[in-house]
């Protein structure tokens, strides 16, 4: 498989990147692995004529994702009624190059686009909300105390094809201009890691309550 077949068709012409086109991915596989490296996505609509950009917490079951949120918040009562945009986006290193406009960022970051749809099925919403909370920790819904109907009813629950995705990925060292190659200046790449810090617990924990071994497991990895 040629490298132009591993990236991928543009799934339409709104997704097609015009602008450093060669980062480009199309392919199933990476618009999954990006949306499944990051709880965090940002949902962009016009409210009202303006446009908003939430950030709101994520995650991906086969070919759609998911979002939760305050059934009385804006962005909810708009969803339906408007293509939408939702992003993610990963820092993987500073790029520092020779000169000043050849500086980049090592980066992965997915675009889709679409029309949202809300869950209202009270049954639906809560299996969805498990799979959410078991996802970020193992088992985790099932040590909880159980939701109130009422908890369900003020939570709002969208969800979203990733059949119309775009990609793109930057890797790599500076690409700076031929004569800049001569210029007696640092250049490399700064890598950039998310970390997760040992888990630090409530103060008003009960007495003898044991942190689950899964949070201990997401701690180390």
């Amino acid at each position: 498989m040629s490298d132009d077949e591993s990236r991928g068709e543009a799934p339409s012409e709104r997704t097609r990147v015009k602008h450093y086109n060669w980062l480009a991915r199309y392919d199933r596989k990476t618009v999954e692995d990006i949306l499944d490296a990051t709880p965090l996505a940002h949902v962009g609509c016009l409210m009202n004529g303006v446009p908003f950009v939430t950030p709101t917490f994520f995650w991906r079951e086969n070919d759609r994702v998911y979002w939760h949120g305050a059934a009385a918040g804006r962005m909810f009562k708009v969803l339906e009624q408007q293509d939408i945009c939702l992003t993610v986006s990963l820092l993987d290193g500073l790029v520092v190059a020779r000169s000043a406009f050849n500086f980049n960022c090592n980066f992965r970051s997915v675009m889709l686009l679409g029309r949202a749809e809300l869950i209202r099925d009270e049954t639906v919403k809560v299996k969805k909300l498990r799979n959410f909370v078991n996802r970020l920790i193992p088992g985790e819904w099932e040590r909880l105390r159980p939701i109130h109907e009422r908890e369900v009813k003020v939570t709002a629950l969208a969800s979203m094809s990733i059949a119309e995705a775009s990609c793109k990925v930057r890797i790599g060292p500076p690409l700076d201009d031929d004569e800049d190659y001569a210029f007696p200046s640092w250049a490399g790449v700064i890598p950039i890691r998310y970390q997760v810090l040992p888990p630090e617990a409530d103060p008003r924990n009960l007495p003898d309550t044991e942190m689950p071994d899964d949070i201990l497991k997401f701690h180390l990895g």
